[in-house]
């Protein structure tokens, strides 16, 4: 009787069309909407949408701006408790790549009128979980019906505008680190077709609720140039928008963290869609075709909650690496940033 109970409360994968970051909107469809929205100009508009950034900031003091970020999405996973905790974590994860301190944040859900409204209640406590940990508070927040489970938060932090971090502000010479290991929405794609191993699903869940808190607290007076955490887009489209208009970044494939059975999983074509947009999007701008195709994939695939990926100073990068390792194990030194060539990305 528990057990069929405990099954009722959990989410039905296969009623989502998709689920994570991967039910972004590709870059490209998105690109053409925005270039048709008005601009707005603000002189207290620190950072609006017109270069992707990962959030909004806005100037209220000469010593204080805010950020304001949302994000949500639909289950990757079928326990709603952990579904919370994963797109909770995500969506607090855009001030941590803009150097800022989550202040607040808003429910947003979207919840089908006949589901068990138990499943809503550990949704909603998961999410809570990850605010409270990233010292935050909850506020409320804005709920509808909808045929299909979605959650996620508004979330409004604070940072110093000297101390703003963009996500296109490298410069040459700077070295690339990333702090957490790629592969979750392909261990994520093989869990929803029933070809995950518990250990892979547990390796990718714990990846995905981890807050960019800890990387972000080791940062100190390192000198950091840029940054910007890797989600749906992949991170090849993110080290492109760091890149710029006016530099190239060359990676070293040998040095990228990745799951390892996401490797395994890609070989055998567990493959996003998400994946695939973002391979067309890059298409121009990156040259693959040498490296492995599991390892493309692995490039190319849509993180939920990702880590981040920090442009820093040649000087800063291996004391700072060393401090993030204590609490991400998984960081490494993945490439530096080169003068601008025929193509956004290289590879040595």
């Amino acid at each position: 009787m528990q057990n069929k109970k405990k099954r009722s409360q959990q989410m039905d994968l296969s009623n989502c069309t998709s689920g994570g970051c991967g039910a972004k909107i590709g870059p490209d469809e998105l690109k053409e909407v925005l270039n048709k929205i008005p601009t707005f100009s603000n002189e207290n508009l620190l950072v609006g949408y017109d270069s992707s950034d990962d959030g909004a900031v806005y100037q209220v003091t000469a010593d204080t701006a805010i950020i304001s970020t949302l994000d949500f999405f639909s289950p990757m996973v079928e326990e709603p408790l952990v579904f919370g905790k994963i797109a909770a974590a995500n969506a607090l994860s855009d001030v941590y790549a803009m150097g800022g301190e989550p202040l607040f944040a808003l429910n947003m859900v979207c919840f089908p009128e006949k589901a068990d409204k138990k499943m809503l209640e550990k949704i909603l406590q998961g999410g809570a979980q990850k605010i409270r940990e990233a010292g935050a508070v909850l506020c409320g927040g804005h709920s509808i019906y909808d045929k299909e489970i979605k959650y996620g938060l508004s979330v409004t932090g604070k940072v110093q505008p000297n101390k703003i971090l963009r996500n296109n502000t490298c410069q040459k010479g700077d070295v690339l680190i990333l702090t957490k290991s790629l592969g979750v929405g392909i261990i994520m794609a093989a869990h929803r077709g029933g070809l995950a191993s518990g250990e892979a699903l547990k390796q990718a869940i714990y990846s995905m609720e981890r807050l960019n808190k800890y990387a972000v607290e080791a940062f100190g007076d390192a000198e950091i140039h840029a940054c910007t955490d890797i989600t749906g887009f992949g991170l090849l489209a993110h080290v492109g928008e760091m890149a710029g208009a006016s530099c190239s970044i060359q990676l070293d494939i040998g040095q990228i963290p990745y799951i390892p059975e996401a490797y395994d999983y890609a070989a055998e074509y567990l493959l996003t869609a998400a994946g695939q947009r973002n391979r067309k999007h890059m298409k121009e701008k990156v040259e693959v075709d040498k490296i492995s195709f599991p390892m493309q994939e692995l490039m190319f695939d849509p993180q939920t909650s990702g880590g981040l990926l920090l442009s820093v100073a040649e000087a800063d990068a291996k004391h700072l690496l060393k401090r993030i390792k204590q609490t991400e194990p998984n960081a490494k030194i993945i490439g530096h940033v080169v003068e601008k060539g025929d193509k956004l990305i290289t590879f040595g």
